[in-house]
């Protein structure tokens, strides 16, 4: 990239301000229940510090409504302390950029770090205030952004604190734009999309992108449902957006011979404790589809089986509820076939880390996870992420 990266700063004696994606998930106490967020922070975390400086840290957990205690970040705090081996130091409760947060971190010494409370507690967060960017940039001499799964936004802390400190990637960040990058651009062929998730409204640029560059986009989850009523097919109460079928139809027009559809469902009346999924060729009216049918998941298992190049992205069914997750799981674990046999696999974010998790497999099966979401999608298109450049030109 031609911006600067971690190891371009002279960190020491400095005081930096970090922002971290620490959106990890929690109980309902908010007791962290997945720390891998935090693991992945450590490499950069450790720079820091061994080069003799010091580190603010900040990130937002969730979508809190005001303060709620659930959301904070004490429990990040905690946890991050037993992987770092160091005492994490926050303000009590009060404002994120309170008079006790700027004293904590004019008092720290090199080698010593704390962490700001969740940075939507405050509103101006996602206002893009250049107040509250201030305030942040207040608390540091240098900025480096190790958060690429907000990239793509333009939050105060992503895009406003850059204009005020000479600002750096991590190493974190740097993994993510090096293994994407690979997606755009010669790959190697065949080139399999994997597309899922209950909406093609919020996907639409990246299938459109997708379309031109795979060899075969296979399509489940609501976004399936979508293409399917486009056809003219009975979906019954499946999840689809009506609005969107004539670009639906367009696509199809355009991109038959690339795009695979479900040819078989499992269907139920309703989702509650006591349903059932039966198999379906076709959706009854008064049925909704939950997950690909058995047909469906060996075509998909045929076309991954050929595939050399790989980006997953969006559960085919509704895992959520395990009964209907298997034809998650299938892809899931045929796509972990391919990385023994050379092939470049990426899971991409949001909700196929999740599935990948519950089928009961880890990062290393595939060639690369992203923890990216909606960053992940918007970079695959070629698209200018704005927290990336926001950051000081090499």
């Amino acid at each position: 990239m031609r911006k600067l990266f971690i190891e371009d700063l002279k960190l020491a004696g400095k005081r930096v301000l970090v922002r971290l994606d620490y959106n990890v998930p929690g109980d309902a106490e908010g007791r962290v229940t997945n720390d891998a967020r935090i693991t992945a922070s450590l490499p950069t975390l450790r720079h820091i510090l061994a080069e003799g400086a010091s580190a603010v840290l900040c990130s937002h957990r969730s979508r809190p409504k005001g303060d709620e205690p659930r959301y904070s970040l004490r429990p990040v705090a905690a946890r991050l302390e037993e992987l770092i081996g160091l005492p994490v130091g926050m303000a009590r409760r009060g404002a994120v950029v309170s008079d006790e947060a700027r004293n904590m971190a004019a008092a720290l010494s090199p080698g010593e770090l704390m962490l700001l409370e969740n940075l939507r507690y405050d509103p101006r967060e996602q206002e893009g205030r250049e107040e509250l960017a201030r305030e942040l940039a207040s608390l540091a001499d240098l900025f480096v952004n190790d958060a690429f799964p907000v990239c793509h936004r333009k939050d105060t802390s992503v895009v406003g604190v850059p204009r005020f400190l000479k600002s750096a990637y991590g190493y974190q960040l740097r993994e993510e734009v090096e293994n994407l990058s690979q997606l755009l651009g010669e790959v190697q062929r065949p080139y399999v999309g994997i597309m899922g998730g209950a909406k093609i409204s919020t996907k639409l640029g990246v299938v459109k992108s997708f379309l031109e560059r795979v060899d075969r986009l296979l399509v489940g989850g609501g976004m399936a449902y979508t293409f399917l009523a486009a056809l003219g097919r009975e979906v019954g109460g499946s999840i689809h957006e009506p609005d969107y079928l004539e670009y639906a139809k367009d696509l199809l027009l355009r991109h038959a011979d690339k795009i695979v559809l479900p040819t078989d469902h499992y269907v139920v009346e309703r989702i509650d404790p006591a349903c059932k999924a039966r198999l379906a060729d076709e959706i009854p009216a008064d049925r909704a589809a939950v997950d690909i049918g058995d047909a469906t998941r060996r075509r998909f298992a045929e076309e991954i089986a050929r595939a050399r190049t790989v980006f997953w992205n969006g559960p085919v069914g509704y895992f959520e509820d395990s009964r209907f997750a298997e034809g998650t799981r299938s892809v899931a674990r045929e796509v972990a076939k391919l990385k023994a046999k050379g092939a470049f696999t990426v899971v991409g974010g949001g909700d196929s880390v999740a599935a990948v998790e519950d089928a009961g497999l880890d990062s290393a099966s595939f060639s690369f996870v992203s923890t990216g979401g909606g960053a992940s999608l918007e970079f695959v298109q070629g698209k200018e992420l704005p927290g990336i450049e926001a950051l000081t030109d090499r």
